[in-house]
């Protein structure tokens, strides 16, 4: 059998077991989250045993819990009672069913569908002195002993429960369009002439960790200078929960020392690579979901189809590359009298899909 992750309550009386822990969105369908749990009766005491599947966002660490403040916010949850069994289930899947035979009489398979429009699990990186678990949006599957479902009175105690957290992913499409070009035509102030400048990037969308060429062409028409090329790529957040949030970070930011003298052209290719491993000290970058002691990248970019509850998605990431040219009269006062001229260019960034991926085609 494959590796199964397993979590067992603080009594022994019931264990939560996956088969994985990364469950993909197709565009059309997510994989179904499916499971079995082992039920030991003799500590039940007449309660039953239930088991969530919960996707929620959180938006502080866990000490507010500790003085009052729901630190959580459940996006989505669907709850099932395990045991005593109740109704009928689905067919049990190659995994659930060599499951059981390991659990024998104590094992209870339970399977969830993940709703398309609910959002991939992202986080914000924490500060470096921050403790606890990062704001962001995540999926957990838990497994409780209660006499109800989800009764606000009862409390249930933590030795009574087992959890494992989960990530709703999703791969790069199959098919990938070309990529955007911009433009921009700039005069400076007592001339007519003209600063040409077009970036373009070949593809619109690139996988984490790859060179991204950009490539310049500068016409300048003008007696000025263009002293450099600053090329940098921004990550535009916007937090739809607890409050209307939007801001943007920069991930990278790098110049080259190309120099276009007046009446001159300059057509070059720039490669850059975006790495969360060059910001790790940046507090609230979005960054694709975690799972404890594994790395992640940054977070991948938000794909909105059609009819879409934006809401749902709590946290939506976007990027966009911005090239700037610094242009200069020269001189002593070249420095002084320095402008800008600058174009952005939309970018896709999200993680490849692996060979063993059946692969869906995205619309």
């Amino acid at each position: 059998m494959a590796k199964i992750y397993k979590k067992t309550s603080g009594n022994g009386s019931i264990a939560l077991y996956l088969g994985k822990r990364d469950f993909v969105d197709h565009v059309e369908a997510v994989d179904i989250v499916d499971g079995v749990i082992k039920v030991d009766p003799a500590e039940l005491e007449g309660r039953k045993v239930w088991v969530y599947l919960a996707c929620s966002f959180r938006y502080g660490s866990d000490d507010l819990d500790l003085i009052g403040m729901n630190y959580r916010k459940d996006i989505w949850i669907q709850r099932q009672q395990i045991y005593p069994v109740v109704g009928t289930k689905p067919a049990n899947t190659p995994m659930q069913e060599a499951l059981l035979k390991k659990c024998e009489d104590q094992g209870h398979a339970f399977t969830f569908n993940i709703d398309t429009n609910l959002p991939c699990s992202v986080g914000l990186q924490p500060a470096p002195e921050d403790v606890g678990k990062a704001c962001g949006v995540d999926y957990e599957v838990k497994a409780y002993i209660a006499n109800e479902a989800d009764d606000p009175d009862e409390k249930i105690n933590k030795k009574d429960t087992c959890r494992l957290i989960i990530r709703k992913i999703q791969f790069a499409p199959g098919t990938i369009p070309a990529g955007p070009q911009a433009d921009i035509s700039k005069n400076f102030m007592m001339s007519d002439k003209l600063v040409h400048l077009e970036a373009s990037i070949e593809k619109e969308l690139y996988f984490h960790g790859d060179p991204i060429p950009v490539k310049v062409k500068i016409n300048n028409e003008t007696a000025k200078v263009v002293k450099k090329i600053k090329i940098t790529i921004d990550q535009t957040t916007e937090v739809l929960l607890y409050q209307a949030d939007k801001y943007t970070k920069t991930v990278l930011n790098e110049e080259f020392a190309e120099e276009v003298k007046g009446e001159s052209t300059l057509e070059k290719t720039f490669t850059v690579i975006p790495l969360l491993s060059n910001n790790k000290e940046k507090r609230g970058l979005a960054v694709d979901g975690r799972l404890k002691d594994e790395d992640t990248n940054l977070a991948s970019t938000t794909l909105i189809r059609p009819g879409m509850d934006k809401g749902m998605q709590g946290i939506l990431v976007a990027y966009k590359i911005k090239v700037n040219l610094l242009v200069s009269s020269g001189g002593l006062l070249g420095g002084l009298t320095a402008s800008d001229v600058g174009v952005e260019l939309p970018l896709v960034l999200m993680s490849p899909k692996p060979a063993d991926v059946t692969d869906v085609k995205f619309e």
